[in-house]
């Protein structure tokens, strides 16, 4: 976990080469940046291992999709922090990449899909401690982890992708000024990326709703449901 949030947090201070930022903190963020390589190598001996785990479970495995979330965090990490980061974030790549779309490419893969899916595996992993086995469903959870990982996915090759290729063209061309002017930020082509997002978006959303309803209904049956039965019940037996 310090290897996480020490390389990817300390690790942000390499987008600020060129704002005018001290020597030192480019430094710190560099160094930390490039020790993502490190849980990145770890991370892929433990994705072996855990597949080997859930093999070994077999289908009643309880922890099986809470690892998969775990292992997506694995393959977010290599694709979003490594390609992704190492991709756009080289200073003079940096030059012509920063503020254009080619940012949220690196953003959304490396943000949720790195922290904000490691949040749900420490979240399910909690979860399963406190509620009961019944009110455990694989079926809720398998459909949020497609439709996050499947949105995200589908929202960088539909829309961040090509929208932050074709501005970085623009930038190299004519300047970050004329990728960023209005008649590229805002034209066609680059509406036409966003409307693309409308399903991913869709996708990614159901994802998130069939999350939090897991969560709702393993609350209900746990620490509200069951309660409500056995006061039932004793007062059945009350009146007998």
């Amino acid at each position: 976990m310090f290897l996480y949030l020490g390389s990817g947090v300390i690790g942000t201070f390499h987008h600020l080469y060129w704002v005018g930022t001290p020597t030192a903190i480019i430094a710190l963020g560099a160094v930390f940046s490039a020790l993502e390589v490190v849980p990145l190598s770890l991370l892929g001996f433990e994705v072996a291992h855990n597949l080997k785990v859930i093999e070994a479970g077999g289908t009643e495995y309880a922890y099986k999709w809470l690892i998969y979330f775990f292992i997506s965090v694995s393959f977010w990490n290599l694709v979003g922090a490594g390609v992704f980061g190492f991709l756009i974030n080289p200073p003079i790549v940096l030059y012509y990449a920063q503020g254009i779309n080619t940012t949220p490419i690196h953003s959304h893969a490396a943000l949720f899909g790195v922290y904000g899916l490691l949040a749900i595996s420490l979240l399910l992993f909690s979860v399963r401690h406190i509620v009961t086995r019944a009110s455990w469903s694989d079926g809720l959870l398998k459909w949020s982890f497609w439709g996050l990982n499947g949105g995200l996915v589908s929202m960088m090759i539909f829309s961040l992708i090509p929208s932050g290729f074709y501005q970085f063209y623009y930038a190299v061309k004519y300047g970050l000024w004329f990728a960023r002017s209005p008649e590229i930020a805002s034209g066609p082509v680059i509406r036409a990326f966003s409307w693309a997002r409308l399903a991913p978006d869709v996708i990614f959303s159901t994802g998130a709703m069939l999350l939090f309803l897991f969560l709702l209904r393993a609350i209900w049956m746990t620490f509200i449901s069951k309660p409500i039965r056995s006061g039932e019940h004793f007062r059945q037996r009350k009146h007998s």
